[in-house]
């Protein structure tokens, strides 16, 4: 393979439509790109937020016999005590954090920005909100699960999101990530962040994929957590 393994297309972005004062960073799922759900978010959009779809790496996935798709770490297996790659997590990890630090500098601080991800991506999104020193607005999960999830509450010990608010969606008949994986992390995030702040979707029939009432479960939580400011 040619050219580094960390080597992405730059985000795709949903501009804000007037001044932008608040940021969703959203991370898609394994063998994905950031496209599909720009457009996805494009129809639940909010005036005053940007919307930032990064693009994971290239590179070969263990659970996909060593073919190379996008990934944003490697996954060994889909059973809850399968090894994970956790220097490969802790380096995505930090690299979203770098993603944040570039929208701070932009002039949208961290306490205005949700993170968020369908799967793979949702793992990364909460595994960094709950690591990082960067006080965040809140994360979104669909379809996903907290990875290294035995290295906490010590990880989370200088974390800045002990009050984060979390929105975690499920489908009930999903096949790859399991329902179990979902309400399991639910209750782990609980322990973790006030869990007044954590709430747990489920949505009868879905697969490993969205559906509309889902999208709006997920524009309601981005309204009112990032509500407009007033000086717009």
């Amino acid at each position: 393979m040619c050219g580094n393994n960390m080597s992405a297309p730059l985000p795709a972005i949903v501009p804000a439509a007037r001044k932008a004062t608040a940021a969703v960073v959203f991370l898609h799922g394994l063998g994905d790109t950031g496209y599909g759900w720009a457009e996805a978010f494009a129809g639940i959009r909010i005036p005053h937020v940007k919307y930032i779809f990064p693009h994971a790496p290239t590179m070969p996935v263990s659970l996909n016999m060593r073919m190379s798709m996008p990934s944003w770490f490697d996954i060994y297996g889909l059973s809850p005590d399968a090894d994970e790659d956790e220097a490969g997590i802790k380096r995505a990890s930090e690299n979203l954090k770098t993603l944040i630090e570039q929208e701070v500098r932009n002039g949208i601080p961290s306490h205005r920005i949700i993170l968020g991800g369908f799967s793979q991506g949702g793992a990364l999104s909460l595994y960094t909100a709950l690591t990082t020193q960067q006080k965040l607005a809140g994360v979104i999960a669909l379809s996903s699960w907290l990875p290294l999830r035995k290295s906490f509450p010590q990880a989370a010990a200088n974390g800045a999101n002990k009050d984060m608010h979390v929105l975690q969606c499920h489908g009930d008949a999903d096949p790859l990530v399991p329902l179990m994986f979902g309400t399991q992390t639910a209750e782990k995030m609980k322990s973790l962040i006030n869990p007044a702040n954590m709430a747990f979707k489920t949505y009868r029939g879905l697969p490993h994929s969205t559906c509309p009432e889902e999208m709006v479960d997920v524009k309601r939580f981005i309204e009112k957590h990032l509500p407009a400011v007033s000086d717009e």
